[in-house]
């Protein structure tokens, strides 16, 4: 800690690290319970405990048999001011370590990991960039100079600020699909980089901007080493849902498949309609892909998907033989599971939709709104 002062800020980025490195951390999450309860700081070897703010306001005593000492101690809110105001409070109290997540759980929400996944056969890498705190994953592919951003976040500064610490330039954005729980950054990041932006024509309906197509049967080339990006159309989450071939190895793929479990088909309000070709894309169309590709989805539902240094990956023949969601013999059975029971929808989904459309264009302020919370992009969570 800093000499003079009684605590600390935390970052997002310094959170992020020490839950990839399991370490030790108590967490006091001084939000209302049932914000706490939709949406909240996991990993191993953090515990938490919630209290909400207007509990503490005359002090925190009745508190303290409850925050172990000798342990770094962070306090956690919606926005930074009230975790700072009970820090204050506790350090007052003789607890020593005592940090406030700068930005609260905003800036959680909005922080980037880049993890390098692995080097290209022809030169060049592929990064996975993990938004530990709402679960999305987006990838830069780079390669001779150019890369091409897959299902970018709307934070898009931090796209181009790696590209330039990497030397290359993008050269095309790529969404997978039209996206439901978060703001795509694809269509700005492209502008911004003075390149193309792909969309899959059949989620592009009601778009109000000009895309090239994402097809299948067309490859994309990123950089002068031929490293083809092949389109496969995989419908089922959405009607457009097209994943990606990336040298031959890896298998990006949207919010159709992920670790633990498969994508829903209802946000878009078609679950009775899409759940066969969920079914045909998952059980026939994927089961003619090389087992060996590395599978690299779009989302991640708990922190204990992610392996080492955050990397959120399985081969896709490991996937066959361990994920529930592709293992459902029965059609009907399987049809019932991604039709009923499933989770809350994203939040403000039908209002993400409609800006990933163009249809509307919210404030930076208002984005970060519609999008606090979990992703809810997954049939279970296990």
């Amino acid at each position: 800690m800093t000499a003079g002062t009684a605590i600390n800020p935390m970052t997002a980025a310094e959170l992020t690290r020490k839950v990839l490195n399991k370490d030790g951390l108590f967490i006091l999450d001084v939000r209302n319970e049932s914000d706490f309860k939709d949406w909240k700081i996991e990993g191993e070897g953090i515990d938490i405990i919630n209290v909400p703010y207007f509990e503490l306001l005359e002090g925190v005593d009745h508190l303290l048999d409850q925050i172990p000492n000798g342990r770094p101690l962070l306090v956690v809110c919606a926005k930074e001011g009230s975790s700072r105001f009970v820090a204050e409070q506790l350090a007052e109290a003789g607890r020593n370590q005592v940090f406030y997540l700068e930005g609260g759980m905003k800036s959680w929400s909005e922080h980037l990991e880049p993890v390098k996944i692995g080097d290209l056969q022809d030169g060049g890498a592929i990064y996975q960039f993990v938004r530990i705190g709402k679960g999305c994953l987006s990838y830069m592919i780079a390669s001779g100079g150019e890369a091409a951003v897959v299902d970018t976040l709307r934070m898009t500064g931090v796209f181009e600020n790696f590209a330039k610490e990497q030397g290359v330039t993008i050269k095309h954005t790529i969404d997978t699909h039209l996206h439901a729980d978060h703001i795509s950054g694809g269509r700005k990041l492209a502008e911004q980089s003075h390149g193309t932006y792909w969309l899959p024509p059949k989620d592009a309906a009601e778009v109000t901007f000009d895309y090239a197509k994402l097809e299948e049967g067309h490859a994309i080339q990123v950089g002068k080493t031929t490293i083809h990006i092949q389109p496969v159309y995989s419908p089922g989450h959405t009607i457009g849902s097209t994943s990606l071939i990336v040298d031959d190895r890896y298998l990006l793929t949207g919010d159709i498949l992920f670790i633990d479990s498969i994508g829903r088909p209802d946000l878009a309000g078609q679950a009775g309609d899409w759940a066969g070709d969920l079914r045909q894309t998952l059980y026939s169309r994927y089961k003619e892909l090389s087992p060996d590709l590395i599978v690299l989805p779009a989302h991640f539902g708990k922190v204990s998907e992610l392996g080492e240094g955050g990397e959120v990956s399985a081969r896709l023949s490991d996937l066959y033989a361990g994920n529930r969601g592709l293992n459902i013999q029965e059609e009907a059975e399987f049809r019932r599971m991604v039709t009923e029971n499933l989770p809350e929808h994203p939040n403000s989904y039908q209002e993400i939709r409609l800006t990933n459309m163009g249809k509307i264009a919210p404030g930076v302020e208002e984005q970060r709104e519609m999008e606090i919370g979990p992703n809810r992009c997954a049939v279970h969570d296990h």
